[in-house]
């Protein structure tokens, strides 16, 4: 019964802070002008955070390659608009990396 109750209190705590990490990343998207560029489901001048999901689906590396486009900006990934370097931590860029990812 003991193993039961810590494997569900595990299980909560998990799922706890899945959806915080999802609330931070939904507010730094709006906080750090993401919105502007971009849209979850939708092409913007930037393209759609669920698009961005699936092309780096199943990539070891894509939270780095993300947060690298990020915080030094990237030109050529997504047609001729580059996207410009963001004034966002290593912290918050993971945490915005995390969040498109997953948008699926």
């Amino acid at each position: 019964m003991k193993k039961i109750v810590v494997s569900l209190l595990a299980l909560g705590g998990a799922l706890a802070l899945q959806s915080a990490m999802a609330e931070d990343g939904e507010a730094l998207y709006k906080a750090k002008g993401c919105v502007a560029c971009h849209n979850v489901d939708t092409k913007l001048v930037g393209p759609a955070y669920k698009d961005v999901a699936a092309k780096y689906a199943g990539q070891g590396d894509a939270v780095t390659t993300l947060v690298n486009s990020i915080t030094k900006g990237s030109q050529g990934k997504w047609g001729p608009i580059p996207m410009p370097p963001n004034a966002v931590t290593e912290a918050e860029a993971k945490t915005l990396a995390e969040w498109v990812l997953s948008k699926k």
